[in-house]
């Protein structure tokens, strides 16, 4: 899955309408998850940072 983080719901599915219209089919099916937190940001850039200490090295990012 892809995982994208936006400052509000309108952000992140414009980001989404913008994937469905470069994919230009006749059929696309999506399954989305919100977890919206207030006063939070840069979550994704945290859960990296913890990956790469715990396994003791970069990731591709």
């Amino acid at each position: 899955g892809t995982i994208i983080e936006a400052k509000s719901v309108r952000e992140a599915l414009d980001v989404v309408e913008k994937a469905y219209e470069q994919l230009d089919c006749e059929r696309v099916y999506s399954a989305l998850k919100f977890d919206i937190r207030k006063n939070t940001e840069n979550r994704l850039k945290g859960k990296i940072a913890s990956v790469e200490k715990n396994i003791g090295r970069e990731v591709s990012k």
